[in-house]
């Protein structure tokens, strides 16, 4: 038996393709660039077509890389929240890929809630009402399409995350399904049923018929079917967002680890008991599901973090963000400067969409170095808010950190990130963990692997970051950066004042 899982990564700026094997380890690694337009401020899409074909080509590369072996099976794991809708009889994309990124939806989301409607979405959904989340995208698109409502109606149009569009042109239009780890984050799941929730398309103005069939994530949705390139017969085997993905492939299983991806953004994400519901600075969602069996977690949505030294770098005109590292790595401390990098608003724990970035403590003596350090030390910062909050939140003390994702490469933040939290923060080596949690994910549901106590006793290379002892400078660093965040959220209504002076 061929016991290679060919995993897809499909992620905001990248598609990265893999060859795990049994041993766990990854071969073969391939990537192609996705690119973004902006064609409105705040406005971030992409066009799936390109999405999908950069899939097609690292797909390829990949196998003809292997010597041309035929994995046992297909595992997808893709950026989530971003949507889009295409034709159910051409294929063709009917518009963008509108990304978790973009803020179009921002006034239909601030009409909902003042509608009052926050707190019965939070209790069905498990999340609060932002634009980051799927439903209000699908139905700015179904908006946009002409005769779009009625056509999704119909079951014309099909509607879906990323996953769904990569299984759907990978069987060629022969399936057309969403797991439920993906569908827990369109804000039209409900939590509790784990059905699509009549309430929430009634909301939304979503007809029914443009959705996906609901599956769990270690399931076999389909086959490869008529794709140049690739090998017909391969089954798909696992579908899951990518944050879950990471947390499966850190063997987080059990209550008590907490996961942050340093990416573009951050997803803090800590699976739980049973599901906790209600949290108004956290989201309620689906960890993954297998078999029957459903876990749910905790997760705080960190908006920017890479995204915030990329800034920085852009700004100074540096080729690279290392470059911005690097810099930072001159001093030793950010000598009281701070940024909350409110570039697009806070995610979790603080939910606000309608402020923007502030770079505080500013002196004469102020160097690049110190908004350097400032930038990367935001990360560390922002993943010890909602580490707070969910330590408070979860049934279960949380013990340690695992870390992934670009941003933990950097030995001096996760230090930081030990120092400032209190607790051991533990880095995985495996350079995309996200593929290793679908593969596992897809080596369940094909017998490579028996259960989960075989996957986590695969060997792992991990690098532990003890806190430093020094509480008291520690604490006093993340009292300061509670301050900076305080004025940014307290500061005055512009618009008001404007308003009442004319």
């Amino acid at each position: 038996m061929n016991n290679t899982i060919l995993t897809i990564d499909q992620g905001t700026t990248n598609t990265k393709v893999h060859l795990v094997g049994k041993d766990g380890n990854l071969y073969h690694k391939v990537s192609r660039p996705v690119s973004q337009q902006y064609p409105k401020p705040g406005w971030i899409e992409q066009d799936a077509t390109e999405l999908w074909q950069s899939v097609v080509q690292a797909i390829r590369s990949c196998l003809e890389a292997s010597g041309g072996v035929e994995p046992a099976g297909i595992a997808i794991t893709n950026q989530r929240e971003s949507a889009l809708v295409w034709e159910r009889e051409s294929g063709k994309p009917a518009g963008p890929v509108i990304t978790w990124q973009c803020r179009r939806t921002a006034p239909f989301c601030k009409r909902l809630k003042e509608q009052g409607l926050e707190d019965e979405i939070r209790h069905r959904t498990g999340l609060g009402i932002d634009p980051l989340f799927s439903a209000s995208k699908i139905r700015w698109l179904l908006d946009n399409i002409p005769n779009g409502r009625e056509r999704a109606g119909q079951a014309e149009l099909c509607a879906g995350t990323v996953d769904s569009w990569l299984l759907w042109n990978l069987t060629s239009g022969r399936k057309h399904a969403c797991d439920v780890s993906n569908a827990s984050r369109t804000q039209l799941l409900n939590l509790e049923s784990l059905k699509w929730d009549d309430r929430m398309l009634d909301i939304f103005d979503v007809p029914r018929p443009v959705l996906p069939k609901l599956t769990s994530s270690n399931e076999i949705t389909g086959e490869t079917n008529g794709v140049d390139g690739i090998p017909d017969g391969i089954p798909v085997a696992s579908m899951i967002g990518d944050s879950h993905a990471a947390l499966f492939g850190q063997s987080g299983f059990r209550p008590g680890k907490v996961k942050a991806t340093y990416g573009t953004g951050s997803s803090v994400m800590s699976s739980t008991p049973e599901l906790v519901a209600g949290n108004q600075s956290l989201s309620s969602t689906v960890a993954w599901g297998i078999g029957e069996k459903v876990v749910y977690a905790l997760e705080g949505n960190i908006t920017s973090a890479g995204a915030t030294v990329h800034w920085f770098a852009d700004l100074l005109g540096m080729d690279t963000p290392e470059r911005a590292a690097e810099l930072a790595s001159e001093v030793d401390d950010s000598e009281g400067v701070y940024i909350v990098p409110a570039f697009a608003g806070l995610g979790a724990p603080y939910w606000r969409d309608d402020v923007r970035g502030m770079i505080s403590g500013l002196t004469r003596g102020t160097t690049a170095a110190h908004i350097a350090r400032a930038a990367i030390e935001s990360m560390a910062f922002q993943v010890c808010d909602v580490f707070s909050v969910m330590d408070a939140a979860a049934e279960t003390d949380l013990e340690l950190l695992l870390a992934d994702g670009g941003g933990s490469r950097n030995d001096r933040l996760m230090q930081f990130q030990a120092n400032i939290l209190g607790h051991p923060v533990h880095r995985n080596n495996a350079s995309q963990i996200a593929s290793l949690g679908t593969a596992y994910l897809a080596g369940l549901a094909l017998g490579i692997w028996k259960d989960l106590d075989e996957i986590d006793s695969l060997p792992k290379n991990h690098d532990q970051f003890e806190p430093s002892g020094k509480e008291e400078f520690y604490e006093t660093k993340y009292e300061e950066w509670q301050d900076a965040v305080s004025r940014l959220l307290h500061q005055p209504d512009r618009e008001k004042e404007k308003i009442s002076q004319a």
